[in-house]
């Protein structure tokens, strides 16, 4: 028996996949609140790796309250411009003094975004299509004490809070969390015309599924009408092939639903994001952990994105509750859907939270008896890792949105 606090049950409720109506969402990953996501995360792996490299240890720091706020832009077939242009400000605190050391944070945080946005987002020009401001105030001091005590090898948890995970995807979940990725992977790399503004909605209705895609379009590669045109209806054949690697059900894609052609009112932009034109962003308003944001669901409120991976509960138990889900369901056969629920209380030391909750949904003719000794052991085994999350993030092997 684990000396955690570990409780499995049953889920009050059907599985997801089980329900009659089901939604789903993705935003890509130029969609301004993921740009915001985005950028938070890589400053935030930028500065704990530049602490472990000038003094051995990551020091305090957050940038979870990274804003983007929208300029202005005049798309045209062949190549518009930007009027005005986006503005982006790193938010947060930074430790910059330790032990007679200055360490340059800001200038650490603005490489970091600007390397982001040239890799992820290339259409944008760092200083002329979006200007990247940084404000970060200098770190508690208490809360830095808490990542110097080198006898103390399982950090304490810097706040009372929970994470939620839940596993394994629903086919709709399938469908809208991988036809972004492969929009914004390989199809995009063959396809110059599509930005990486690419949002999903995903909605199942007993065995229809109807996923609505809304992609901006570059203006440079798009020559007329015409060839917007073709581009949708791309765009709409790419994802409904990825949809049908994934579900037998009836499939229906609409892409741009917003256009009028008699009009000229179509999703063209300069630089493949609504951040162009009017649309703002924030850091934690857009994907949950897991890439999606699912309203059948429990989730978190927590910006995953940004938070310092060593003690910030926000962050280690959102990403550890939805990997604790995937091992469990991989490795225990009989569950059909599974609830992860972390709470940690301020102060106790990460790898014992208050509760480690698992609800689930078993198949037909098991009891929550028969997988309850192998779920605990996962979930114990996992736990007692907890500290992998952390250099996972760190590393940059875990998506955070």
């Amino acid at each position: 028996m684990s000396e955690r606090n570990i409780r499995i049950e049953s889920i009050d409720r059907q599985a997801v996949e089980d329900q009659e109506v089901e939604i789903v969402e993705r935003k890509g990953i130029g969609h301004p609140d993921s740009i915001c996501d985005g950028i938070a995360e890589s400053v935030a792996g930028a500065l704990a790796r530049e602490y472990l490299d000038r003094v051995g240890e990551v020091l305090h720091f957050n940038t979870d309250e990274t804003q983007l706020v929208a300029g202005e832009a005049a798309p045209a077939f062949g190549g518009g411009e930007v009027i005005d242009p986006i503005y982006l400000l790193i938010v947060g605190r930074a430790t910059k003094h330790y032990e007679g050391q200055t360490i340059p944070a800001e200038t650490i945080a603005l490489r970091a975004a600007r390397e982001y946005l040239e890799e992820n987002i290339p259409q944008l020009t760092v200083g002329e299509d979006i200007v990247v401001d940084v404000k970060l105030g200098e770190g508690s001091g208490d809360l830095q004490e808490v990542f110097g005590e080198d006898e103390v090898s399982v950090p304490m948890a810097n706040d009372t809070s929970f994470g939620v995970g839940h596993a394994p995807l629903t086919e709709t979940e399938q469908i809208v969390l991988e036809a972004e990725r492969r929009l914004n992977g390989e199809y995009a790399e063959e396809n110059p015309e599509l930005g990486p503004d690419v949002k999903l909605m995903g909605k199942r209705e007993g065995d229809e599924i109807d996923v609505t895609v809304a992609a901006a379009m570059v203006d440079e590669h798009v020559a007329d009408l015409d060839e917007y045109i073709a581009a949708v209806e791309d765009v709409r054949e790419f994802v409904d092939g990825v949809a049908r690697e994934h579900t037998d059900r009836a499939v229906d894609v609409h892409v741009n639903t917003a256009d009028d052609y008699d009009e000229g009112s179509i999703y063209l932009t300069v630089t493949g994001t609504s951040a162009e034109q009017g649309d703002d962003g924030s850091v934690g308003r857009g994907n949950r952990a897991n890439g999606l944001i699912t309203p059948n669901r429990s989730m978190s409120m927590e910006a995953t994105s940004g938070k310092n991976p060593v003690n910030h509960i926000g962050k280690i138990y959102n990403l550890l509750s939805t990997e604790i889900a995937e091992e469990v369901v991989g490795e225990v056969d009989g569950i059909r859907d599974l609830r992860m629920r972390l709470l940690s209380q301020i102060g106790r030391p990460i790898d014992q939270p208050h509760v480690a909750d698992v609800q689930v949904v078993t198949d037909e003719g098991v009891a929550v008896s028969d997988v309850e000794t192998d779920v605990e052991a996962i979930v114990d085994r996992e736990l007692a890792d907890v500290t992998e999350i952390t250099r996972s993030v760190i590393e940059g092997e875990l998506s955070t949105f």
